[in-house]
């Protein structure tokens, strides 16, 4: 990734919160797909002032509607949607050979309920209803280690509002990382803000993964490397209180 090193580029509100776009080579089946099936699962980059209705970007109704920022490689958004099937599963991912991975388990699953923004997910929380989501998903991000690139992690005060705006009350936001530092970041911003409330009563709570979150190969990596993953749950609290 190409860092961007202007003095006030931590003080952009446009500025990237993720790195490289493409990695390795795509094999001839990955890349096939992304001609051939991406464009009809592909929501365009909303542009300011644009509204979007996420129940509308399905073919068929929708019970409620997830979103999924940073799916990686796509396997805890693939697992979600076809064990969640009356819901509609949105996944935001600039990364090429991520949506790549998530595109076969979409064609390999049969799934209808996805639906993919290749890019930043900014522009989709800013084009969102009030009380349009769900659920919400920030699994695994990056870390962004270095103290002078804090500002780039995607929890934070500007992003946590967007979702309060955007996630219905009770909906969970779903937080993960092996990084203690980014725990420790996110737990410090999101237990902070007025709208979320966290859901842990007891050590396990966040030291165990719930049935319904399934392990990903990106979690496999960290535990076999010696890093043990967080999983944070908060709800966001009813309006009005």
């Amino acid at each position: 990734m190409t860092e961007d090193t202007s003095p006030d580029s931590t003080q952009d509100p446009t500025r990237r919160l993720y790195g490289r776009r493409k990695g390795r080579p795509l094999r001839k089946r990955k890349s096939g797909l992304i001609d051939t099936l991406l464009p009809a699962l592909t929501i365009p980059v909303p542009q300011p002032g644009d509204r979007l209705d996420p129940a509308a970007l399905f073919t068929r109704p929708v019970d409620d509607v997830w979103l999924e920022v940073g799916f990686g490689s796509g396997h805890h958004l693939a697992w979600q949607a076809e064990h969640h099937r009356s819901v509609g599963h949105i996944g935001a991912e600039p990364f090429v050979n991520g949506v790549a991975g998530l595109l076969a388990l979409v064609d390999q699953g049969n799934l209808d309920n996805v639906r993919v923004l290749p890019d930043d997910a900014r522009p989709l929380l800013d084009a969102l209803p009030d009380a349009s989501i769900g659920r919400a998903f920030v699994l695994f991000a990056d870390p962004w280690p270095k103290k002078r690139h804090w500002e780039r992690r995607f929890i934070g005060p500007a992003n946590l509002e967007k979702l309060a705006r955007v996630l219905k009350d009770g909906a969970e936001l779903r937080l993960a990382s092996d990084d203690m530092g980014l725990v420790r970041w996110m737990l410090e911003h999101t237990v902070r803000h007025p709208e979320f409330e966290w859901t842990a009563r007891s050590p396990r709570d966040w030291r165990e993964r719930p049935a319904d979150w399934p392990p990903t190969r990106y979690e496999q990596k960290a535990i076999e490397a010696g890093r043990k993953p967080v999983f944070l749950r908060f709800v966001r609290k009813p309006r009005g209180e």
